[in-house]
């Protein structure tokens, strides 16, 4: 494995750190607005909840298989060339979607492309920034930078999803429906190419070989484990993923373009201000107690929203699940990263990462037939009740494997 030229605590370290999270922050600006445009853009194009469904579907299936390809590759060439690729192919996404209206050929810009419906951190550019930033932190450090990166990545979230209200100022002002998410789309292209410019500043790697033969060594049975419980996680996660759980508002209580895009400025930014909190629970109980704890409280109200028939209710609902289902995001990256040894980070951030994408990736057409039943909400059910049994096995297989900064 090639090492960064940066070392954790160094003055290239604490400017590369910032760097990387205002890549993270215009990143989240425009999956912010993405994955509210996107179903919309289908809707109006006269698609149904399973078409959607399927387009997320393919969206994930192709994030995977892109996510593995740079797993396997990462330890063996310049994380700043695959930086600025991934950026590259955000732009292309954002360039291509705007002229293609054939289901089959929006299915092959959604499988090749970057755009994330299910409104987590996934994509070829999470792994590759994660271990940057686990190099450029000290152990000390390590979840606090994880949180921040969250934090930023939520609130610039927040932020582009109050910008899925513009194309309703833009029909008011003469264009068209179709016209506004085209340019919206150009939007997310315009961003893809600002973080590109970002990422050239990345420094080189060195040039010695450090890494055994196999990208993953010591560590690979630990990280197989949490590979295979994240799945469930991620399995769960893709009955709810943002762009379903947007055409779910949508057609439950008819919310317009605009409220959802308020509706989802604060989910994003309750979810973003949970992640310092949970930094500072994590190190009073410890990173896997914190992902746990805060996890099934959040599964439930989930569920409730799913039953419930009044508007304000089922979001209010939606919005205390916001508030805490994301605190195990930093504390789930900052136990891989601690857990392997500095050489296997770039590997087993893919290797975590991949089975989530494709576990995710099954579910989203599932539910885009379930929300076509006479029981809308069950995709929320089926999604509560799996992420609860995900975070009891999660508790009972590691909560004796400790973190550095925990042992002793």
């Amino acid at each position: 494995m090639t090492d960064l030229v940066t070392e954790p605590g160094t003055s290239s370290a604490t400017t590369l750190i910032p760097l990387l999270y205002a890549a993270r922050g215009l990143r989240g600006i425009g999956d912010g607005f993405a994955i509210i445009i996107l179903p919309a853009y289908m809707t109006a194009l006269g698609y149904d909840a399973v078409a959607v469904g399927l387009v997320a579907t393919a969206s994930l299936l192709g994030t995977a298989l892109l996510t593995l390809i740079v797993g396997w590759i990462a330890p063996r060439h310049d994380l700043r060339l695959l930086l600025i690729s991934g950026a590259g192919l955000m732009a292309a996404t954002g360039i291509a979607f705007p002229g293609v209206e054939h289901f089959v050929l929006i299915m092959l810009v959604a499988f090749i492309g970057s755009i994330n419906p299910s409104g987590g951190d996934l994509g070829m550019l999470v792994p590759l920034e994660h271990a940057v930033l686990a190099h450029s932190a000290t152990d000390a450090q390590r979840t606090q930078v994880f949180a921040r990166y969250s934090l930023i990545g939520a609130l610039c979230t927040a932020a582009g999803s109050l910008a899925a209200a513009l194309p309703d100022v833009l029909m008011a002002n003469g264009s068209t429906k179709l016209g506004a998410f085209r340019l919206m789309f150009f939007a997310y292209a315009a961003l893809g190419i600002a973080c590109a410019a970002l990422y050239r500043h990345v420094p080189h790697e060195r040039g010695e070989e450090k890494a055994p033969q196999a990208p993953l060594g010591p560590s690979r049975v630990i990280v197989y484990r949490l590979a295979a419980l994240f799945s469930i996680d991620a399995f769960a996660g893709g009955f709810v993923a943002q762009s379903l759980l947007v055409l779910w508002l949508f057609e439950r209580f008819d919310l317009s373009l605009s409220a959802a895009g308020l509706f989802f400025f604060w989910s994003s930014t309750l979810s973003a201000f949970s992640y310092p909190v949970a930094a500072w629970i994590a190190k009073r109980v410890g990173l896997v107690n914190t992902m746990v704890f805060t996890h099934i409280p959040s599964s439930l109200f989930l569920i409730a929203a799913a039953f419930s028939s009044n508007l304000y209710l089922a979001l209010g609902l939606l919005l205390l699940r916001s508030a805490l289902s994301q605190m195990d995001v930093p504390t789930r990256t900052s136990y891989v990263m601690a857990v392997v040894t500095p050489a296997e980070r770039p590997a087993a951030a893919s290797v975590t990462a991949v089975p989530r994408s494709l576990a995710s990736a099954i579910s989203p057409a599932i539910s885009g037939a379930l929300l076509m039943t006479a029981f809308s909400g069950l995709p929320l059910v089926v999604c509560g009740t799996l992420k609860i049994a995900y975070d009891i096995a999660l508790l009972f297989s590691f909560r004796h494997i400790k973190p550095p900064e925990e042992q002793g």
